[in-house]
């Protein structure tokens, strides 16, 4: 039900601030692209000492810090947007809906086991996050591609 108001909403907005879908898919394509490219960009960077110290847990780390801008990124709502714009009918939009769900649930999980997972697979997961992180940078490249021959042909 959110999924849909959510739709609806995206696309009312974008009606209303006459945005056509190939700029919505550029602009998209370009979030993907650089916030991918710093995030893999920073896998190389040395960390600081600041980054080493432990913070004291509270409720406002859970939500600010590590919800809103790890789990439910900018970016991460932002291909949304674009993947329901783009949804010719409402099928598609309930399978986005339930691809997102599974995300999530998946996302759960592996935050439940991540220290154990971090004991086995440290190493492995840092090299699949960078090869990942350069298929993300790859991704927003071709969503800009896409979007701009969109735009060239209408």
């Amino acid at each position: 039900m959110a999924l849909l108001l959510a739709a609806v909403l995206g696309q009312s907005t974008l009606s209303r601030y006459g945005i056509p879908l190939p700029d919505l898919a550029l602009a998209g394509g370009l979030i993907l692209f650089l916030v991918a490219l710093r995030a893999t960009l920073l896998q190389s960077a040395p960390s600081s000492a600041a980054d080493d110290e432990v913070a004291v847990p509270t409720l406002n780390m859970a939500i600010t810090p590590l919800a809103l801008p790890t789990i439910v990124t900018p970016y991460g709502v932002a291909a949304v947007i674009i993947f329901l714009a783009l949804s010719p009918d409402l099928e598609g939009r309930l399978m986005i809906g339930v691809i997102l769900l599974a995300i999530m649930l998946l996302n759960l999980i592996v935050m439940l086991v991540a220290r154990h997972i971090q004991r086995f697979l440290g190493v492995f997961l840092q090299i699949l996050g960078a090869v990942l992180g350069i298929v993300q940078v790859a991704l927003g490249i071709r969503f800009i591609d896409h979007a701009l021959k969109w735009l060239l042909s209408s």
